[in-house]
């Protein structure tokens, strides 16, 4: 597969480059950046340790001419400015950014009906099957427990919670039959009063390098469940990343998540 990656000089896009170099069945076509980065012109290759041949650019259409996926996880103006350039030449997607309103998601979905796409607020094997098993615990545990979800990231990220977080209580929430936008607490200062037992409370930490920490605890009486996924590095998203990619090969149309991408439905 030919791949053309956004915000390739960024800290996840440089994770990119090295999952797809080190592919055997992938090819780096295209290494895109915004028109003001100090990257345009340099090889992509070295910003993961090796030259490949491939320079960065702005120009979005003519590198996804030869693109048969972009991988993007850059910010939500950016995605849609690029899902934009890949309805327009046929080109499927993986987006893996977050932070996006409801309307924005909306615009994904309707470009979905004629390119194929993966959207997923985290792309990493090992958080999706959390996500399997938040499910099936939310269901066994749904009377007596009080439910959190905590994160931790590098003090650079921008939004809060993070997406994967606020799946993760998406999913609880769907399993326990609430609606999260009506029954989340993002935040507790002064006298709160007792915590409402049909709530899910989410606790945000930002600070150094972390790169993803998440754990979603049901706190019973005399015991607590917690199901945690922590990442050592961004590597785990890009691989993911790349099995998504491979996911769409051969689709017209479509969108899909990565429990699609696993088969976990």
């Amino acid at each position: 597969m030919k791949i053309a990656i956004a915000g390739s000089s960024g800290r996840m896009g440089r994770t990119l480059i090295e999952a797809v170099l080190s592919a055997g069945d992938m090819q780096l076509v295209a290494a895109l950046e915004h028109a003001d980065s100090p990257f345009l012109g340099k090889d992509a290759g070295e910003l993961a340790g090796a030259s490949c041949g491939v320079s960065i650019t702005d120009d979005f259409d003519t590198a996804l001419a030869q693109a048969d996926c972009l991988i993007d996880f850059t910010r939500p103006a950016g995605t849609l400015a690029h899902l934009a350039s890949c309805h327009k030449r046929g080109v499927a997607m993986v987006i893996g950014t977050t932070g996006l309103e409801t309307e924005q998601k909306l615009v994904i979905q309707d470009a979905s009906h004629s390119i194929p796409i993966v959207f997923a607020p985290n792309m990493a094997v090992g958080v999706n099957l959390v996500f399997k098993l938040l499910d099936t615990a939310a269901r066994v545990l749904s009377q007596g427990y009080d439910i959190e979800v905590i994160e931790a990231h590098h003090r650079h990220k921008v939004d809060a919670p993070s997406g994967t977080a606020l799946r993760m209580g998406e999913v609880v929430a769907e399993a326990l039959g609430r609606d999260l936008s009506k029954c989340a607490v993002y935040g507790r200062e002064g006298v709160t009063g007792e915590r409402d037992p049909s709530t899910i409370g989410f606790a945000t930490v930002r600070g150094g390098d972390i790169v993803g920490d998440h754990t979603v605890l049901f706190a019973g009486t005399g015991e607590r469940v917690e199901i945690t996924h922590k990442a050592a590095s961004r590597m785990p998203y890009a691989l993911g990343s790349l099995r998504a990619a491979r996911f769409l090969k051969g689709r017209k149309s479509g969108l899909y998540d990565m429990q699609d991408v696993l088969g976990l439905r």
